[in-house]
């Protein structure tokens, strides 16, 4: 788990737990769907919640708790309403990791509720969906799940891992087809149309690994991280300058001098934004590699609105295709 989503948690902790005291109080979870029904979906961000719906349909009624497209997740603060839609949700879906812990908080005091989590907490084996506070055994598949080796105990941002992202869709469809039974295979379906969607975002990262060659690129945040891992691009910030950004601090002179040398010497391809960490430093990283014509790829947390998760994506991944073919 990284510092960011470690303060994130330690930030939320106490409001979640006031949230807890005011609305879980006297609920006993909501009642079970009946086949007509919407299934009460609540996802951890809108990331999530567009899977969800992509998966549920016109079967579901999703709600995000972080949906701002310019919001920064790690530093949300929960509220009492989100622990009331919490405790309303017939299934939560989240992303775990320590990225979203306001979530887990208010599920630690629903009792069992069916959950589908992207990634297990550490000391766990894997992604996978269970009721809150049960992991059976063998229900998980592995923090390395053999796709691209990827260790999730490193970085949070799951959604940028696209084998992760196909899992979850099999998992919501699990879950949801256990709330309705007689929609279940309408959900699996569902997931596997979305998942196709998903294997072509694949197909075109690996383009970018076949074309690119390794080349170099920069990151003001590493949100990212397992899409470049994917893309097999070589991430080259100087390591003081990325442990700066992960404790929320200021880099140092030096570190600022490292970065900026590197984009002054043209030592990217390309730079990485985040925009949704944006801070003073990382506007002047964007600024020095405009100046310098390496172009500037945004790679955020949250949807754009309006957008899916998988139109979202395929730009990102466009344009991050894009801004390497300037380079040959």
């Amino acid at each position: 788990m990284t510092s960011r989503s470690r303060s994130a948690s330690t930030a939320v902790a106490g409001l979640a737990a006031a949230a807890l005291a005011l609305t879980a109080c006297g609920t006993g979870g909501p009642t079970a769907p009946g086949p007509d029904d919407k299934i009460k979906v609540v996802a951890s961000t809108s990331v999530w919640g567009s899977v969800a719906q992509a998966v549920g349909g016109d079967a579901v009624e999703v709600e995000s708790i972080v949906s701002d497209p310019n919001a920064d997740p790690h530093s949300y603060e929960s509220t009492p309403q989100d622990a009331a839609k919490v405790t309303d949700a017939h299934l939560v879906v989240f992303n775990g990791g320590g990225y979203d812990s306001f979530i887990e908080e208010i599920l630690r005091s629903n009792g069992q509720k069916p959950t589908v989590q992207a990634v297990a907490d550490e000391g766990e084996h894997a992604e996978g969906a269970h009721p809150e506070g049960e992991h059976p055994e063998g229900e998980h598949a592995g923090h390395d799940h053999g796709h691209a080796g990827h260790n999730h105990s490193v970085n949070e941002h799951v959604w940028y891992d696209l084998h992760v992202v196909h899992q979850v869709a099999d998992q919501v469809a699990d879950e949801l087809g256990k709330l309705q039974p007689g929609k279940a295979e309408q959900f699996h379906q569902a997931a596997g149309q979305f998942e196709a969607e998903v294997e072509a975002l694949e197909g075109k990262v690996g383009e970018i690994a076949k074309s690119a060659n390794g080349k170099p690129v920069i990151v003001t945040e590493p949100v990212a991280h397992y899409l470049i891992e994917s893309a097999q691009l070589r991430d080259v910030t100087p390591q003081s300058f990325v442990n700066a950004i992960e404790a929320e601090s200021d880099p140092s002179a030096a570190a600022v001098a490292e970065i900026q040398n590197a984009i002054n010497g043209k030592q990217a391809a390309a730079v990485v934004y985040n925009p949704q960490t944006e801070s003073p430093v990382t506007r002047n990283v964007r600024s020095a590699a405009e100046q310098n014509q390496i172009p500037v790829v945004e790679m955020t947390e949250t949807l754009p609105e309006g957008k899916t998760y998988v139109q979202w994506m395929d730009a990102q991944i466009t344009a991050l295709q894009s801004a390497l073919n300037q380079n040959r």
